[in-house]
Order: C-alpha cells, then sequence, then structure tokens
C-alpha cells in the first residue's frame, strides 16, 4: 500500500476542518484520541508515544504548535524546523489521522472546539498539569498520562548539535 502526498496533505486541516472530521468520526461512533505538543525534531520518544497514544482509540489527533507559538514558549532559537515540516513529518506516520496547527500558547481552545474523547500527554506531566483535563472530565471525557520514555528530548539533541558545532 502506498501512500501518495497529497494524502498526507488532506490529514492537515485548518480549525473549521478539523471540527467537521472529528465530528464525523464521533458520529461513526468512534472514539477520538487528542494530544499536543511541538514536535520539533521527532524522536524515538515522540514515536513510542504516539504509537500508544493511537492506541486509546480510533483516531490520532495531534495539535501542532504553530512557529510563533513554539517560539513563545522555546525562545526565539526554536522552531528549529518550520510547521509545514513538522505538520507533514507527523502526517506521514501511519498511526497520526489528523494534524491542526495552533497558534496559541496552550492547546485549551483547540481542545474545548474539538471535544476529543480521549486527552493524552507524556509522564512528565501529572493529571493536574494538563490543560484541558477539567474540561475533558466535564464533558465525559477521559485524561490519560503515558509513561515518559527516559533519554529522548528534542532540548538533548539540540544541545548535542550545539556541543558539536564548539
Amino acid at each position: 500500500m502506498s501512500t501518495s502526498f497529497s494524502s498526507l496533505t488532506a490529514k492537515i486541516q485548518n480549525l473549521d476542518q478539523s471540527i467537521q472530521t472529528v465530528r464525523t468520526w464521533q458520529q461513526q461512533g468512534l472514539e477520538v484520541v487528542f494530544t499536543n505538543g511541538c514536535f520539533d525534531l521527532i524522536h524515538y520518544g515522540h514515536l513510542q508515544y504516539l504509537a500508544q497514544a493511537s492506541e486509546l482509540g480510533d483516531k490520532l489527533v495531534i495539535g501542532l504548535n504553530s512557529e510563533a507559538s513554539v517560539s513563545r514558549l522555546k525562545g526565539p532559537h526554536r522552531p528549529i524546523k518550520d510547521e509545514k515540516t513538522r505538520s507533514h513529518l507527523l502526517a506521514a506516520l501511519a498511526f497520526v489521522d489528523l494534524v491542526v496547527i495552533f497558534e496559541e500558547d496552550t492547546p485549551l481552545e483547540l481542545i474545548q472546539a474539538l471535544r476529543p474523547d480521549v486527552l493524552v500527554k507524556g509522564g512528565d506531566y501529572t493529571t493536574e498539569q494538563i490543560v484541558g483535563a477539567p474540561e475533558m472530565q466535564s464533558w465525559g471525557g477521559s485524561v490519560e498520562v503515558l509513561s515518559f520514555v527516559d533519554g529522548y528530548s528534542t532540548t538533548a539533541y539540540e544541545s548535542k548539535i550545539k556541543a558539536t558545532k564548539e
């Protein structure tokens, strides 16, 4: 089975398109899982996390921080990869069904608009720290914290790259 580039691009949707897609899936009885992040340098930890997240439901939606959002959160030196590259890399993963870029510093507005069934974050968070957890629980959704894969982080890779330049 081959995947065309246009099918990858179709997985990347704006807010209005993504709301309609999620509603359609839910009307079909499919459980929608949501997670978010910068996904600047995709590494093994990301892959394991996203694969595990996808197993918690039928469709996996990723809220991807825009370039401006990443820069505000991580500093002016980030992101390393532009949002077009990051979104297409995520869309190329077989277990990712939808990618939505958001401009805000947190995904709260996106979570409230999409109303997924399951909200997932990595083990470096507690449920109390997860943006959108109270809202999810208010409409009967669930919040899951997956185990963190030690030794893999974009910050560590960034430091390694800088060290090789010195």
